[in-house]
């Protein structure tokens, strides 16, 4: 009797986190802020200011400056500048870290941010390399005779114009078989590296049945010499350079994230080399972006250095976002807007962003609901809208995921009214929280209600 075999269905699982949505700024070319588009809704005047800010980024007319996004918790500040990453792409460097980071790193606070700078820091390294390129007319593997030892073969490749035979080592053998390279595939190989990459099949080999396929690319045998020297660019940043020179394991303390504290002096080495690559035109610098989110957990120390920082020459455009308003500088006594020192604020241009209306909620909501695959009934959008502009944004984007487990539970296919009305007698919002502790204050342990330092919206 035949076993039966249980077959099931692989899933991939995607992680879908609170700005996966955000694809851009929503901006044309000339600088036309659409009122819901890229993910992003409302906040003209902050999109229009981050889409010249971006323009400036990419003319690389900009360049140790900042920019404050400041507003309410829940007005899209982190969105705003996620939305202004992706507007830059793979080629603009773009680090982001939390104020409150700093401060829990085994190295000092100035280090720390100088490495956050510099990892917002690119350096685009030009150099010519030799390239063969050609057609792979036949491959000679010679293998010992006794199973082991080094293996020796042949490798013959042609281009229109001409046919050249290479010895080839154990390197290239081994590299070859990995790329699975056969007659008749067109190739390039780094003189340098020994890297081989398969650019195709030669259009002469399209009857070659055995290995066709829908992934196969067919490409024409290339013309001229085989041997041939073309430019290449590696874009890298400083902090990884830096890295790499001050580690006896070199790069591959990269992988390992145990970079450490970095001399003063390996640094203005590889400034000074860099300046001579510049000078050379050897390599360019690009000028990326650091954010700091929950500026104001920076202290007096990490501001002064910011501000000399940003003096550099080799400075990258800071955008910092803050929800505080006239609140203490940390490690002073001195207050201040945003919990930043007047000297640095004089020196940022200050974004603004304000509070959702309530039909941006709800496209807000829309966009939510379309990112996380569940339906809700008009009414039950109608409802969640509400809950939002009386309670929160963040609270009700909560509410979404919550109202579809109960919606499922029930084996309904749309969110109803009801499910909302679940979810939120289940889980309360801030105001009825402290209503409740307001109610119950006495049987808490350690309430200091009566403090001046309790501050409540």
């Amino acid at each position: 009797m035949a076993n039966k075999i249980e077959t099931k269905d692989i899933v991939s699982l995607e992680r879908i986190g609170a700005h996966t949505h955000i694809k851009g700024l929503g901006i044309d070319e000339n600088l036309v802020v659409k009122d819901v588009a890229d993910g992003l809704v409302g906040q003209q005047a902050a999109r229009k200011a981050l889409g010249v800010i971006l323009r400036m980024i990419k003319q690389e007319k900009i360049a140790g400056r900042a920019i404050l996004v400041a507003g309410k918790p829940g007005t899209g500040k982190t969105a705003l500048a996620l939305a202004l990453a992706q507007e830059l792409g793979s080629e603009t460097p773009f680090t982001s870290i939390a104020g409150s980071e700093i401060f829990s790193l085994e190295m000092s606070k100035v280090e720390a941010l100088q490495q956050a700078l510099r990892r917002s820091i690119g350096v685009r390294i030009k150099e010519e390399t030799e390239i063969i390129k050609g057609e792979v007319v036949e491959i000679q593997i010679d293998r010992p005779v006794t199973g082991s030892g080094q293996k020796q073969g042949k490798l013959t490749i042609k281009t229109v114009d001409m046919e050249t035979e290479y010895e080839l080592g154990q390197k290239m053998i081994d590299a070859l078989i990995k790329e699975k390279v056969q007659s008749g595939d067109v190739i390039s190989i780094d003189k340098a590296t020994g890297k081989i990459s398969k650019l195709g099949r030669s259009y002469t080999r399209t009857r070659d049945h055995h290995v066709t396929g829908a992934n196969i690319q067919f490409v024409q045998c290339p013309e001229g010499e085989l041997q041939t020297r073309q430019e290449v660019v590696h874009t890298v940043s400083l902090h990884e350079i830096d890295v790499i020179n001050s580690r006896a394991q070199g790069f591959l303390a990269l992988f390992a994230g145990d970079t450490g504290e970095i001399k003063a002096e390996v640094r203005e080495q590889i400034n000074s080399k860099v300046a001579e690559w510049r000078e050379d035109g050897k390599a360019e610098i690009v000028p990326g972006v650091l954010f700091i989110d929950e500026v104001h957990m920076l202290d007096i120390e990490c501001f002064s250095y910011l501000n000399r920082a940003m003096e550099h020459d080799l400075a990258p455009v800071i955008i910092m976002a803050s929800n505080r308003g006239i609140t203490r500088i940390r490690g002073t006594t001195h207050l201040s807007p945003h919990g930043i020192p007047t000297d640095l604020l004089d020196r940022m241009l200050i974004v603004s962003t304000n509070p959702y209306e309530e039909n941006e909620i709800g496209a807000i909501l829309k966009l939510r609901c379309d990112e996380e695959d569940i339906t809700l009934e008009e009414d039950a959008m109608e409802l969640l809208t509400k809950i939002g502009t009386e309670t929160s944004l963040r609270y009700v984007m909560q509410l979404i995921t919550s109202s579809a487990l109960v919606c499922s539970k029930r084996n309904g296919k749309n969110v109803s009214v009801d499910d909302i009305k679940r979810v939120y007698s289940l889980f309360v919002d801030v105001k009825r929280s402290v209503e409740f502790l307001k109610e119950y204050e006495n049987e808490f342990m350690f309430n200091e209600s009566g403090s001046d330092s309790m501050m409540i919206e």
